[in-house]
C-alpha cells in the first residue's frame, strides 16, 4: 500500500536538505595547475581565504617539474581564494566542487573549469586590457615630444585620454560588483579594489555601490568589516 506523507512533512524534510546544502557543505578541491616558467621550480604556491580580518592558508603546494596540485578542503562549497607564490598574491581562484585548471606562464595567468572562473578571468582580460593602456601614456609622451609636437598639446591630449581611461576602469569594476553582488565574485573583486588603498574609505563611488548593494554582499565578512573601517575613519576626520 503506498505511504502518503503529510504535505507539512514533507516541506519540512525539503527544507532541512536546502539548509544542509547550503550550509553544511564543503568544497574537496581538484585543482591541477601547470607553469612553463623555470625560474618557479621547487617554490611553493598557497592557496589563502579571507577569514577572521586575515588571509588564511586553505592549502600549499610545491611546484614540481612545472606541475601543482591541490586536493584539500575549502571550507564552503564556492569561495574567493587568493593563489600565492610565498609572500606575494599571485591571482585569484574561484574554488567550487568541480575539477578545476590553473595556468601560470609569462603572459597568462588563468582557472579554467567553471563558469564562475570563466566570468572571472574574461573581466580581468578587460581590466589588464585598460590597465596596459593607461600604463602605455607615459611612452606615448616620449615619442610624441621625440616627433616634435607642442608639449602643452601633448599634455592636454594625454590627460584627456587618461581621464577617458580611468572612467572605463570605474565604470568596468563598479559595473562588475553590482552585476555579481549575489554570488563570491562581487565580494571578492571589491577586496581586490579595496585592498590596494592606503586605509578604508569611501570615496563616491563606493559610498554609492554601498547604498545600493544586496543584503548577500554587505553580509560578507571582508565588505562589512571594511565598510565599517570606513565609516570609522570618515567620523574621526569630520571630528
Amino acid at each position: 500500500m503506498k505511504r502518503h506523507y503529510p504535505l507539512s512533512i514533507f516541506h519540512y524534510t525539503l527544507l532541512l536538505f536546502i539548509v544542509f546544502s547550503l550550509t553544511g557543505c564543503r568544497a574537496h578541491m581538484d585543482i591541477q595547475g601547470s607553469t612553463t616558467i623555470p625560474q618557479l621550480e621547487d617554490r611553493m604556491l598557497y592557496l589563502r581565504v579571507y577569514k577572521d580580518g586575515d588571509l588564511a592558508v586553505i592549502d600549499s603546494t610545491r611546484i614540481i617539474h612545472g606541475k601543482f596540485q591541490f586536493t584539500g578542503e575549502a571550507q564552503d562549497s564556492t569561495v574567493m581564494a587568493n593563489l600565492f607564490l610565498g609572500d606575494e598574491s599571485i591571482m585569484p581562484v574561484v574554488i567550487e566542487d568541480c575539477p578545476l585548471t590553473i595556468t601560470v606562464n609569462e603572459n597568462e595567468r588563468r582557472v579554467t573549469g567553471s563558469a564562475l572562473n570563466d566570468t572571472l578571468f574574461a573581466f580581468i582580460k578587460r581590466k589588464t586590457a585598460l590597465d596596459a593602456q593607461m600604463a602605455d601614456l607615459p611612452h606615448r609622451e616620449s615619442r610624441m615630444i621625440l616627433e616634435g609636437r607642442d608639449h602643452n598639446e601633448i599634455i592636454a591630449e594625454l590627460n584627456q585620454e587618461a581621464a577617458a581611461l580611468q572612467a572605463q576602469d570605474e565604470q568596468l569594476v563598479m559595473g562588475f560588483i553590482k552585476a555579481n553582488m549575489d554570488n563570491v565574485l562581487g565580494p571578492g573583486v571589491f577586496m581586490i579594489v579595496t585592498s590596494n588603498l592606503p586605509y578604508p574609505m569611501l570615496d563616491p563611488s563606493l559610498e554609492e555601490l554601498i547604498t545600493l548593494a544586496s543584503p548577500h554582499f554587505l553580509a560578507d565578512p571582508y565588505v562589512r568589516e571594511f565598510v565599517k573601517k570606513a565609516r570609522e575613519n570618515m567620523e574621526r576626520q569630520e571630528e
